[in-house]
């Protein structure tokens, strides 16, 4: 299994890292229509959705590998006075007891990874998740540009590269996976939706793209 490795935010200059994602609106609604309080944000990076569900009314827990990362968080609520609880952590030893969430947020986060850690994070989730819990996660396919180009890169395994095009992500490991990866993967789960597959480019050329499935499970 790789080291974890953190993403340099003292590097980014994409100020789109500060605004939530378009599904956050969605989860928010959905997760307090259900009753839900108490949401992990997995891999918070500088806290755009721990911010927003914090805002919406959730207790929010927000963890990332990066100090950087939670130090700018930390700032960021004091200054919007809400209350978040943070912690540096690998996600591959979540610092929780078990059945702690009712809802967990891992947006672009859990394929940084090889097989082994992917595995072994996915096993925390379960741990940290409450029955009939939810999880919205996004994992990186391998319909994407750099994996049908990975000898580009240095391989860890069948599923896992290292990449090296952004200053925030160099030598992060990447995990991809197809739509039979994720059955396999999330048998311990139910599935709210049918994985959805979207496509991204790189504003600098377009021929890099990027695909993404975004899975929405409840856990067993």
């Amino acid at each position: 299994m790789v080291k974890s490795k953190a993403w340099d935010w003292s590097k980014n200059e994409d100020n789109s890292w500060l605004i939530p994602s378009i599904e956050s609106c969605y989860l928010a609604n959905s997760w307090v229509s259900k009753g839900f309080d108490r949401v992990l944000d997995l891999g918070c990076g500088l806290g755009r959705h721990s911010i927003f569900f914090a805002e919406n009314g959730f207790r929010v827990n927000s963890v990332d590998l990066s100090e950087y990362g939670i130090n700018h968080l930390n700032s960021w609520a004091q200054k919007e006075q809400l209350h978040i609880e943070t912690q540096v952590c690998d996600m591959l030893a979540l610092p929780f007891e078990k059945d702690t969430f009712d809802c967990i947020i891992a947006y672009n986060v859990i394929y940084h990874t090889d097989t082994e850690g992917f595995i072994k994070t996915l096993d925390e989730i379960k741990r940290v998740l409450k029955s009939k819990g939810e999880l919205f996660i996004t994992l990186i396919s391998k319909n994407t540009w750099s994996y049908q180009h990975a000898d580009r890169y240095k391989r860890i395994d069948d599923n896992t590269i290292l990449r090296d095009e952004h200053e925030t992500e160099k030598d992060v490991p990447h995990f991809y996976v197809d739509i039979e990866d994720i059955k396999k993967y999330f048998v311990d789960f139910d599935f709210i939706d049918v994985p959805i597959e979207q496509t991204e480019y790189s504003m600098e050329n377009s021929k890099y793209y990027s695909r993404h499935f975004n899975v929405m499970v409840r856990k067993k």
